[in-house]
């Protein structure tokens, strides 16, 4: 792909790096970006900006927050004593977006997955067990995706927090193996919540 100019060859070439973005695509990109008023162009690039300075992650949850606490978290509506884990910031938008859960969540960063090298170390487990020592929690809901590498990780969350008083449960399995919870349907995702139902009897009928 030749350039007539240097400045459109290097923006291409950064918007490329975006993931599912491929070269034609990125062109089209910086050329719309060229025929928008200059104004416009400033703003994207100001807020791109401001969101990779000012966003951080949240010191009780790990969710993307703008302050030290989320607004989730700072929230005196919000049952602090109902946790629920998630794999990472997409799930708590998805579980926000059915108005069902009014606890807090903790955001793991991932899930252990060995042949993607993985581990427990690399997750944000250990400030959840520490929640579990303080006794501020009392129920802790696993609603992670519905796939191996999200039940092995559920199952050693579970074993950590077994010597503690805390109540576990898990979704209610509406939503099919294999599947993502940010791609499962708002009304299938809500009723998972409210039918859920205690992490032994998940594991008894796995």
């Amino acid at each position: 792909m030749d350039f007539s100019s240097k400045l459109l060859e290097n923006a291409v070439q950064e918007i490329a790096l975006l993931p599912g973005i491929g070269k034609r695509t990125a062109l089209r990109l910086a050329l719309h970006l060229l025929k928008q008023p200059k104004e416009n162009t400033h703003l994207l690039s100001d807020s791109l900006k401001a969101l990779r300075d000012g966003v951080i992650f949240c010191s009780s949850c790990h969710n993307l927050s703008d302050s030290t606490l989320c607004e989730i978290c700072s929230s005196p509506k919000r049952d602090k004593k109902l946790l629920c884990v998630v794999e990472d910031i997409r799930d708590v938008m998805a579980i926000e977006s059915t108005g069902q859960f009014q606890g807090i969540y903790h955001v793991l960063g991932g899930i252990i997955s060995p042949m993607e090298g993985v581990g427990p170390q690399d997750l944000n487990i250990t400030s959840l067990v520490n929640k579990a020592k303080e006794g501020s929690v009392h129920e802790v809901i696993f609603a992670l995706s519905a796939t191996m590498e999200a039940d092995t990780t559920n199952f050693y969350i579970y074993k950590l927090l077994s010597p503690y008083q805390i109540k576990t449960s898990t979704i209610a399995r509406g939503i099919p193996v294999g599947d993502e919870l940010e791609y499962t349907d708002e009304v299938t995702l809500g009723r998972s919540i409210l039918a859920r139902i205690p992490f032994e009897s998940s594991i008894t009928k796995s």
